[in-house]
């Protein structure tokens, strides 16, 4: 099933929800984080993504009971991604042969 939206960047929830109600800065929020404010600014500003140990990073800052599972984040990432990459696809790739070949 492909989505037809562009899912948002994990970043844009960092970035008008959570910080906002956490009252925080860049910095304060990178320093929770153990994170330089450069990596964290990257992030927020869809530079980067969300990478597995940013993922566990956010789950021990935020913890489980308020959204910080690192799956929930990866997961928002891979769909952020794929959707991208998909915008960006060959148009033009060769199918597999459906005969099955004897090893």
């Amino acid at each position: 099933m492909t989505r037809m939206f562009n899912p948002p960047h994990p970043a844009a929830i960092l970035r008008e929800s959570v910080l906002p109600a956490l009252g925080l800065s860049v910095t304060e929020a990178a320093d929770q984080l153990g994170i330089s404010r450069g990596m964290l600014s990257r992030v927020l500003n869809e530079r980067a993504g969300i990478s597995p140990e940013m993922a566990l990073r956010i789950e021990q800052w935020l913890g489980e009971e308020r959204g910080g599972r690192a799956e929930l984040w990866l997961g928002m990432q891979m769909e952020y991604d794929l959707w991208q990459a998909r915008q960006r696809a060959p148009k033009k790739v060769r199918r597999a042969p459906t005969e099955v070949v004897a090893a």
